[in-house]
């Protein structure tokens, strides 16, 4: 996979990068990506492909609604491989070996979207349009997504992990998302991912550890 730039995209990961909001922080992060296998990624792609096809030999799920019917396409194994990809490149310092592609990820739509976005960005989305008149926090996240990777064409996915295969979850977490945005035209992904932190848990965490002079107290009367 290979990091594209888009100067929006910077511009909206700089607002997003750390926004206080006095009790929470607000994280969020759109990185782009075009589908060319790169470094491990063939080997990954590989090890993801034979996953899932010994999966469906396993499997004896006729639900249409069911992860079986989608992975039978292999356009659409090689769709949820690209997503698996992706997030190898957004957190790369995450080992996702062990994710399931067939199990963590459900395809959305913009609608969808747009109401998660608008229920847990309001704040966000306040402290933008305070200081920025060129629209909406969304309408911008919207022209920015579009121009690289034509939503109206798009697939979106979501990323669903449990909470202890969380790669997004940090000290004090209060809730996090990830959204792909998959165009097989263009051979592209848009990842997005925002998440709300409490700063009073970060707080009670440096409390609790014990200062830095008292770890040279401690240390003073030991030979190194």
């Amino acid at each position: 996979m290979k990091f594209l730039e888009y100067t929006n995209l910077d511009r909206l990961n700089v607002f997003l990068g750390h926004l206080n909001l006095g009790e929470r922080t607000i994280k969020g992060c759109l990185e782009a990506y075009s589908c060319k296998h790169a470094g491990s990624d063939k080997r990954l792609s590989l090890s993801l492909e034979n996953e899932m096809l010994d999966y469906l030999g396993k499997s004896s799920d006729t639900d249409s609604s069911s992860p079986v019917d989608l992975l039978l396409s292999r356009s659409s194994r090689k769709a949820l491989i690209y997503l698996v990809l992706t997030l190898y490149q957004m957190y790369p310092d995450y080992d996702f070996s062990a994710v399931k592609a067939h199990q963590f990820f459900s395809e959305e739509s913009w609608d969808t979207f747009k109401q998660i976005f608008n229920n847990y960005m309001f704040e966000a989305s306040k402290e933008w349009t305070e200081k920025n008149e060129d629209g909406s926090l969304l309408e911008v996240i919207y022209k920015a997504l579009d121009e690289v990777v034509k939503l109206a064409e798009c697939e979106i996915y979501v990323y669903n992990p449990n909470p202890n295969a969380d790669p997004f979850l940090e000290e004090g977490a209060i809730w996090s998302f990830c959204f792909l945005f998959y165009n097989r035209k263009l051979k592209r992904v848009a990842g997005f991912r925002f998440c709300c932190t409490s700063n009073l848990a970060s707080d009670a965490f440096l409390t609790d550890s014990p200062p830095y002079e008292e770890d040279e107290e401690i240390f003073a009367d030991m030979d190194m």
